[in-house]
């Protein structure tokens, strides 16, 4: 973490530090905005947001253990005797702050944007790379504004490569996150629906994922799902963008199942708990433990990424294999009982939602396949169409038995409906009731798949699958 004096601190946040307290060569250890979980050297560092403001808690956070604190201009009464450093907006210092520890250190950035899979890709990244370099990732959600400048400010000094998520709601919030790191290395995962309630289009969600080649550094690496058009209709937008004469001034690299891809899959081959697949070219056998073909098509770009660090084929696959993945990402659990439980509850979109039901359709060796659907939010005026969508895909012969939860499934059910018998699809209302009925219809050789947005709060019915049987 940021270890510097509180002089240091002032000046790299282009603050100004209390005129009254004389302790420029106090030390500063780490950064935290929240007074929960302050440790003893800490900045603190007040955010204002639309139901609270940091400030009321400074004098707090130096009770806990922080040894200074930012404090915005226009806010009156600062605590006296506080080490303090003035400021004319406390998340912009923070962002400042971040971009300036970032120029002192020699590390190499690996950023990560897209609809689906980032953090699948990001933690398979950072497995892949930490065979051979001192590696730190983006932890949990810390991937917006706010959230990656604290990361930023977590890197120890010898780190020699950070991997960067990078998560979005509207325009320009992916540029200035890309602007703020410079990147010597982009990743594009896809371009999927979630963001069309802002957005609009799928054209203008390309176009906002595309913004992390906006701070790539000349002559870097684009490393993009090549299955997808829109990402390369709208990458020459960017050339004009940076100021570059002839094209794109970064190289650029292509995945995905196409034949045209630089890197594609073959022989792709699921086990009980993850996949197997080889890539053309290499007579290697690369396994991620994680189930589905869409997840062996994230690891294709922790794999160029490996490649372009110069790691050996044989070592990529160590690290691949090492991978540590995220929670409640195709997390398989067994209940006490036996029933194999598929936790997909982080999130959803109409083309993840198809991705893992391709997966539930394509295990083998299970008695019954049973899915649990939560509704997909931020869809737009076209949500009930993606939901009905959902409902037309499901298929008798392939799933046997399709429980749904919340008030867009019920289109869900009601197409599903029309092709199963009236046992096959039942909706629920309540997430308790809906686990019991699980409970009621499956044997322990059964699988289940549950999947939501995350204002679902699916794995609620995951954790009462999951309670021991007394």
């Amino acid at each position: 973490m940021i270890k510097r004096t509180y002089s240091q601190i002032a000046a790299m946040c282009e603050g100004i530090a209390s005129s009254d307290i004389s302790i420029t060569d106090m030390q500063i250890s780490g950064v935290s905005k929240d007074t929960r979980t302050i440790q003893w050297g800490n900045l603190y560092v007040p955010l204002i947001g639309e139901s609270f403001d940091g400030h009321r808690f400074v004098e707090e956070a130096m009770s806990q253990g922080a040894v200074a604190s930012l404090w915005q201009n226009d806010h009156e009464h600062p605590p006296t005797g506080v080490p303090l450093i003035f400021v004319d907006d406390t998340l912009a210092s923070l962002q400042t702050l971040a971009k300036s520890y970032l120029s002192q250190l020699n590390v190499r950035i690996v950023g990560i944007t897209g609809s689906n899979g980032k953090t699948t890709t990001k933690d398979m990244t950072a497995s892949v790379l930490a065979t051979t370099y001192k590696v730190h990732k983006t932890i949990g959600n810390y991937n917006n504004h706010i959230g990656l400048p604290f990361t930023l400010l977590q890197l120890e000094e010898d780190t020699e490569i950070v991997v960067l998520e990078m998560g979005m709601s509207n325009r320009g919030e992916i540029q200035f996150l890309s602007e703020l790191t410079e990147p010597e290395i982009a990743i594009i995962t896809n371009i999927g629906e979630a963001h069309l309630l802002q957005l609009g289009t799928r054209e203008e969600i390309a176009r906002a994922k595309t913004e992390i080649v906006a701070g790539l550094q000349t002559g870097g690496t684009l490393i993009y799902n090549g299955d997808d058009p829109l990402i390369e209709a709208v990458l020459p937008e960017w050339a004009q963008h940076r100021g570059a004469e002839q094209g794109l001034d970064f190289n650029t690299v292509t995945f995905g199942t196409r034949p045209e891809n630089d890197f594609t899959p073959e022989r792709v081959l699921m086990d009980a708990t993850g996949t197997h697949f080889q890539i053309s070219g290499l007579d290697i056998d690369f396994y991620i433990p994680v189930l589905g073909s869409h997840n062996v098509v994230n690891a294709l770009a922790a794999l160029a990424v490996g490649m372009y660090f110069d790691i050996p084929h044989a070592v990529i696959a160590e690290g691949l294999r090492a991978s540590v993945m995220t929670g409640m990402r195709i997390e398989l659990t067994k209940t006490p009982l036996g029933l194999t439980v598929l936790n997909d509850a982080y999130n959803a979109s109409p083309s993840s939602m198809k991705a893992a039901l391709h997966l539930l359709q394509e295990l083998q060796g299970y008695t019954h396949k049973i899915v649990v659907l939560g509704d997909m939010l931020e869809l737009g005026e076209r949500e009930v169409e993606f939901h009905r969508e959902i409902g037309q895909m499901l298929d008798p012969n392939k799933i046997d038995r399709v429980f749904t939860y919340g008030t867009l499934t019920k289109h869900v059910a009601e197409q599903a409906a029309r092709v199963y018998n009236p046992e096959g699809v039942t909706h629920f209302d309540d997430k308790s009731q809906l686990a019991q009925a699980i409970a009621n219809y499956a044997t322990p050789n059964d699988v289940v798949l549950v999947k939501g947005s995350r204002g679902m709060k699916l794995e609620q019915i995951v954790a009462e699958l999951t309670l021991p049987k007394v």
